[in-house]
Formats: C-alpha cells, sequence, structure tokens
C-alpha cells in the first residue's frame, strides 16, 4: 500500500494465481533481448603478450650493434672482455648507425603485416625480432604470429603484401645512402667475405657509380658501410620473404591472386629451388636448411575464412607486379669466401 493503510489479506484464487505465474517463469527461457548483440566490435580482443617482444627487440639492438661494431665480421673478435670493449670503443658510430638502419627496415615492414591485422581485426601479436649475434648480419629478421585462417581471401593478400611493400619504402633510400658512400675501389681482403648484389643493387651502383659497373656483382666485407649493408639485408629479407610459397608473404600473395590454385606455383617453386640446391652445392649450406624448414612447415597455404572473395583490378595488378619483387631483390648466391 502506498498510503499506509493496511494491505487486505489476499484470496486464494490469487494466491494460486501468483503460485502458476511463478512455476512458470521459472520453467520458460529467458527473454534476452534487451540486451546488445555480441559481434567483433563489441568482443575485446585478447591482450597481447608485450613482454617477449620487448625482450626480442632489445637483444637484436644489441645483436645488430655488436655486429656493425665488428665490421661485421664478429667471428674474428675473441670473446674476451678486453676486445669487446675495444671493438665497441673503436667502431660504436658504425655500430649504431648500422642498428638503427636495419631495425628501421625490419620494424615498418613487420609494422605493414601489424596493421593490417589490426585493421581487419585479425588476431595477431606484436613484431618479434630475431637476434643472431654471431652472424654476418646480426639477425634473422622478424615476424608476427597470426590468427591467419580468420581472415578472407582478400585480406590474407593486403595482409601478405603490406610488410614487404613498406618496408622497401625504407630500405631503398637507406641503401641509396649506402652505394652513394661505396668505396669500391679499396681492394677486398684475401680472407674477405664477399657477398652477392641481388638485381635492384646492382642497377642502383651502376647508376650512381657507373665506373664501377663491372664490380657490381660482388662486394666485399671490407667495402662495405652500414646503410650499405642495412640496405642489403633489407632487400635479401623482403626478397625471401616474396617467394611464391608456404606462408611466407608471398604465399600468401599468391593465394590472393589464385586462390587453391596457388598450390601448383607452390609446388614448381619448391621443385625449382630443390634442383637449384642440388646443382648449386657451394649455396647448399646457406639455402638447405631453410629450405627443409619450408617443407617442414608445408609448401602449401591453408584454406582462408573466406575463398571466394575476390581481388579488384587494383590488388590484382599490383600482386602481379609484386611478383617481381624476389627476382630483383634476393640475392641468389648470397656469399662466398
Amino acid at each position: 500500500s502506498t498510503d499506509g493503510a493496511p494491505a487486505s489479506p489476499a484470496s486464494e484464487s490469487e494466491i494460486r494465481s501468483r503460485s502458476s505465474n511463478q512455476k512458470e517463469s521459472a520453467q520458460s527461457p529467458r527473454d534476452w533481448s534487451h540486451l546488445p548483440e555480441l559481434n567483433e566490435s563489441n568482443i575485446r580482443a585478447p591482450r597481447r603478450r608485450l613482454t617477449l617482444p620487448v625482450l626480442l627487440f632489445i637483444a637484436t639492438c644489441l645483436s645488430t650493434f655488436w655486429v656493425g661494431c665488428t665490421n661485421w665480421r664478429p667471428q674474428l673478435v675473441d670473446p674476451t672482455g678486453e676486445n669487446i670493449r675495444q671493438a665497441i670503443s673503436t667502431n660504436w658510430q658504425t655500430g649504431l648507425t648500422y642498428m638503427l638502419a636495419v631495425l628501421a627496415i625490419l620494424l615498418t615492414h613487420e609494422m605493414g603485416h601489424f596493421l593490417q591485422t589490426v585493421r581487419y581485426r585479425i588476431p595477431a601479436s606484436y613484431p618479434l625480432c630475431i637476434p643472431v649475434p654471431f652472424s654476418l648480419i646480426g639477425t634473422m629478421g622478424a615476424v608476427i604470429s597470426m590468427d591467419g585462417m580468420r581472415a578472407n581471401r582478400k585480406q590474407i593478400f593486403d595482409i601478405g603484401i603490406a610488410g614487404p611493400l613498406a618496408g622497401l619504402v625504407v630500405a631503398a633510400p637507406i641503401l641509396y645512402l649506402g652505394v652513394k658512400n661505396l668505396h669500391l675501389d679499396i681492394a677486398p681482403g684475401p680472407s674477405d667475405v664477399q657477398l652477392y648484389n641481388p638485381v635492384i643493387v646492382r642497377w642502383m651502383i651502376q647508376w650512381v657509380h657507373p665506373e664501377w659497373a663491372d664490380k657490381a656483382a660482388w662486394i666485399s666485407v671490407s667495402q662495405l658501410n652500414p646503410f650499405f649493408m642495412a640496405g642489403w639485408v633489407g632487400m635479401l629479407i623482403t626478397g625471401l620473404n616474396m617467394l611464391p610459397v608456404s606462408q611466407l608473404d608471398g604465399g600468401h600473395t599468391i593465394y590472393g591472386l589464385f586462390g587453391r590454385d596457388a598450390y601448383k606455383i607452390a609446388r614448381a617453386f619448391t621443385i625449382v629451388a630443390i634442383v637449384y640446391v642440388v646443382l648449386n652445392l657451394e649455396q647448399a649450406a646457406i639455402w638447405t636448411p631453410m629450405l627443409i624448414l619450408v617443407i617442414l612447415l608445408g609448401i602449401h597455404h591453408p584454406p582462408t575464412a573466406d575463398d571466394s572473395v575476390e581481388l579488384d583490378d587494383f590488388r590484382w595488378v599490383l600482386g602481379v607486379a609484386s611478383m617481381s619483387i624476389p627476382i630483383l631483390c634476393f640475392p641468389l648466391q648470397a656469399l662466398k669466401q
């Protein structure tokens, strides 16, 4: 009662009616129509782990800095405290320049992928850098881990091709600075490792230094500068990632272009790669482990969430043109002693 008067006792029929209504309410399903619908736009994405990417990034900074300080000869430095301090104090500027340049290329490449996964709401990790402090280049690049099977065919194309294109935007001017500061008239040392220059590097050397056109194919470690080395590494990583196989960037790209028929290209490429390694045994130690890894991971790209999605004309032209990236950027003969 709202006026303070005592309420009248309920009749027996009213009590039975209320009891019946309560039973029906308990047995019938609840009405959830007043709640907001759950979909991708209002489901909170899982938190990305930050500790491991940060630790790997710091380790790769140290790794590339150290390799630059040793003038890309870490294997020749006696690993004692005095020798390490001397290398750092003498060449810290070279090490710092190389570190900043190569990490700029790596992170730009991976952020190209990462931002596309954010755009399409595909779960993905932050970029994971891979340090290798005793190698010639100080790193094995960087990767992101993503749930690619949630993307459709167009989305996987965009995610795959964004990394190499973004990386090239940074790698090309860095390489130009390196080529501009080359001194190929310096005689290489008798035990120097020599790097094979891919097509795009040879073109740039011939353009900037036409007097060295006959020396453009190979470059000695003693002739390197930090910008050139970072640009060379950028071309290596870009060309390698765009190989048309497995779940490399090139594998994503050809799957976007050709759908499930992409397996024909992947198989043909794998056969050609095996034949090349068998016929070029001097390069086998470099490329065989990578080839085995790709085969073990699977040379075929898995299906996407929706393979029926077609690419528009712009993406189709861009994808076909991008197939030239491995030809231009990949140093097929790698290096020689």
